[in-house]
């Protein structure tokens, strides 16, 4: 039973976790957006984008990203026969990912704060491609727990799909961008 509940605490806290940081790297092209409105907007807005944004990281994504990290552990430790399992292997490569996304997210809340109001020097559409890295691994994630053992079958399936799915949004990104700039 103890197993089950850290289960769900794990799942509850993930789902927070990922909610957080969807809406992180938006604040973030929130932020960019405002470069061409007229100063004293753009000072409001900016300085209103900073506080949500540190407050969101300190607030819901870090300990929900702690919890989840730490359920997992106990998870791990309680039933330590799944560092046996090629399936698992794969969704802590995923993790992996995850993580490095994590150190990304932390240095641009960082450079946020650090900008005074100055303007966000990453491109807009490279802020709007790099939301949707979480989404990605997100389905690599839950695809991959699902499946299990059909993951390690039919491997080149998945990828493939997630090739097309990547391809796919970030083509839809490009496109919404082209039509909103024009």
């Amino acid at each position: 039973m103890l197993y089950t509940i850290l289960k769900a605490v794990h799942i509850i806290f993930m789902v927070s976790y990922f909610a957080g940081i969807f809406y992180l790297v938006r604040l973030f092209v929130y932020y960019k957006d405002t470069d061409e409105f007229e100063n004293q907007k753009k000072a409001i807005l900016r300085q209103q984008y900073v506080f949500m944004t540190t407050r969101l990281w300190n607030i819901i994504t870090v300990p929900a990203g702690v919890i989840m990290l730490a359920s997992g552990l106990a998870l791990i430790f309680l039933n330590f026969g799944l560092m046996k399992t090629p399936w698992f292997h794969l969704k802590l490569t995923f993790l992996l990912g995850l993580a490095a996304y994590h150190f990304w997210c932390w240095k641009k809340v960082l450079q946020m704060k650090s900008l005074n109001g100055e303007n966000f020097p990453m491109a807009n559409i490279k802020l709007r491609q790099a939301n949707e890295i979480a989404t990605f691994i997100l389905f690599l994630v839950v695809f991959t727990v699902i499946l299990k053992s059909m993951v390690i079958e039919y491997w080149w399936q998945l990828i493939l799909g997630f090739v097309v799915l990547v391809g796919s949004i970030m083509m839809t990104v490009k496109l919404v961008n082209k039509k909103k700039s024009n």
